[in-house]
């Protein structure tokens, strides 16, 4: 709503579950939709963008797929970035997006925050006649304080800020830890002969990782042995199936190492 008005060309790039919603919203807002790249269990290798299109819109980790973006893509044209997932996770150059949104409650919150980085140059492209609570410009000029804010969610925020820089180390060495629990589970998977990730390697997500049973039988028996082992969640997204292993911020390299030595040991059992 902030970077275009109807029919106004704007380019998504389709990558799984919540980028196709943010296309469906688009075009319920009667703008000119064009899909500059689409792939669900990798990340898109080819884009075409519009070089008249106001913006490109991507999702930089994709939950329910089990893929991220590795590496932004080159644009001719402003970046906005949905980083719900994946904020605060590594280091990014906020500096090559117009706008970046997070519902922050993955990595660096609770439930009822959205985090906005929206330059002052970027509000200067903001489309007139908006209601004010929907217009960015009303938010940052009221310094987050329009209207009654959740301030026990800012407050989390805030708690998990002073965590990440004085506890664990900074954005740095909060990457590098990410990259060492995701690699253990990724290892382990592929040392596999009772399970598989089908995202291939350049693609994979530090965040989330999915994984299917070879064999359908087996995927009860694994449930059910891993929820008696403590390790719950492990059920993939309902429009997806499988298993996932959502590896944020908060998850340490400890619990793991446990779900991979469950992995490795339900596989010395039942291999």
């Amino acid at each position: 709503m902030n970077l275009s008005a109807a029919g106004d060309p704007v380019d998504y790039i389709d990558s799984g579950y919540w980028a196709a919603k943010a296309i469906e919203a688009a075009r319920q807002l009667e703008r000119d939709v064009h899909v500059a790249g689409k792939a669900h269990d990798t990340i898109p290798s080819a884009l075409d963008i519009r070089a008249d299109a106001r913006y490109l819109h991507l999702c930089t980790n994709n939950t329910v797929m089990g893929t991220q973006w590795q590496d932004i893509p080159e644009s001719p044209v402003p970046l906005a970035a949905d980083m719900s997932s994946d904020i605060l996770s590594r280091n990014i150059d906020t500096g090559r997006f117009a706008l970046i949104y997070a519902h922050a409650q993955k990595t660096i919150g609770a439930a009822g925050v959205t985090v906005v980085i929206v330059p002052r140059k970027t509000q200067k492209m903001i489309q007139p006649g908006l209601p004010s609570f929907f217009d960015y410009r009303t938010h940052a000029d009221a310094g987050s304080n329009h209207h009654t804010p959740p301030v026990f969610a800012i407050y989390v925020v805030e708690c998990m800020l002073d965590w990440l820089e004085k506890e664990v180390g900074g954005l740095d060495t909060m990457e590098a830890l990410n990259r060492d629990k995701a690699t253990l589970l990724y290892e382990t998977l592929d040392a596999s002969t009772l399970f598989r990730c089908p995202v291939p390697s350049e693609s994979r997500s530090m965040m989330n990782v999915v994984f299917d049973a070879v064999n359908p039988e087996i995927v009860s028996i694994f449930s059910q042995e891993a929820e008696e082992a403590g390790l719950l969640g492990l059920q993939g997204h309902r429009s997806r199936g499988g298993f996932r292993a959502s590896l944020y911020n908060a998850v340490t390299l400890e619990e793991v190492e446990t779900l991979a030595g469950f992995i490795t040991d339900f596989e010395h059992r039942n291999g």
